[in-house]
């Protein structure tokens, strides 16, 4: 059959969960601050599930979340923090690969905040260096707009190591990103860019076939995860969000989450796993089938 690369999922949610904590504006990076074991403990359970990338806790690790409560001088040590806990869990695991995730700047789901590219880049630039010595792999993440995601690319073009490219649609139209631009004029970045791969994430499960019709004849290794929330609220648009403005579902246990990701593989998808909300038993039940379909997960 295909070979599949399975991802984690949730990390950041599933971080927050874990703590306890009350949820913050700096989310799971608030968390690693004072518990770095929980971050840990989330990869190795991916890894037992079935996964064979651990994606790094450094999505909003970024010096202007930082700046907002005074931590900016943190940001190297944060970016180092959340690499040393995903190298600690391949290396209890015995195997795997290292996703260095890198999220949007200003916030996510907002194409309304435009950072100029040059800035953009710098940002992006100075996280993949940071990173670099410990992942196996870039993933620019949640990529709202074509500007983010020309800014991201930018910063990312000397990268020695592949650099994968994720994009969220609009949770009625995935044929959109949520900027309400084509998910098909994505073409003449990835002309121009050649990341290694293309990816939807952050998006509802039911939007995301309509945006891999677009991405398949791009001519990439092509997949998906999916979250597991109702739908990106208008409380979650405001500055400075906590994720309890996101409501879970409810209807979208590991089986029912494992049917639309099935379905994403029939149309020719070789990179899949979960985002928030979709957690261990997701990903435990996806590498069942995965298996079960005679599939064979790198």
């Amino acid at each position: 059959m295909t070979n599949i690369t399975l991802l984690d999922g949730s990390i950041g949610q599933e971080i927050v969960k874990r703590s306890g904590s009350r949820a913050t504006p700096l989310w799971s990076t608030s968390v690693m601050m004072e518990q770095p074991e929980v971050v840990r403990a989330v990869h190795l359970d991916y890894f037992n599930a079935g996964a064979t990338i651990a994606t790094m806790n450094s999505y909003a690790i970024w010096p202007d979340r930082l700046e907002r409560v005074g931590l900016a001088n943190e940001h190297p040590h944060l970016l180092d923090t959340a690499a040393a806990e995903a190298v600690a869990a391949r290396a209890a695991f015995g195997s795997g690969r290292i996703a260095a995730s890198l999220g949007p700047l200003g916030a996510s789901y907002r194409p309304d905040i435009t950072i100029p590219l040059d800035e953009a880049a710098e940002a992006y630039r100075i996280n993949m260096e940071r990173l670099a010595p410990s992942a196996d792999l870039f993933l620019i993440e949640t990529v709202s707009s074509l500007h983010a995601a020309r800014g991201a690319l930018m910063g990312c073009a000397t990268s020695e190591k592949p650099v994968w490219l994720a994009i969220t649609v609009d949770d009625d139209d995935g044929t959109k990103l949520r900027s309400g631009e084509s998910v098909s004029d994505l073409a003449q970045l990835v002309s121009e860019f050649a990341p290694a791969a293309l990816l939807v994430n952050c998006s509802r499960p039911e939007a995301i076939a309509a945006a891999l019709d677009l991405i398949a004849p791009m001519g990439l290794p092509f997949g998906a995860y999916a979250n597991g929330f109702t739908r990106i609220s208008e409380g979650f648009l405001k500055a400075a969000p906590t994720v309890d403005a996101l409501e879970q579902r409810k209807d979208l246990g590991p089986k029912e989450y494992a049917a639309f990701v099935m379905h994403w593989i029939t149309q020719g998808a070789t990179i899949v796993g979960g985002c928030c909300e979709v957690g261990p038993e997701h990903i435990t039940e996806l590498a069942t089938q995965l298996k079960a379909e005679g599939h064979t997960i790198i």
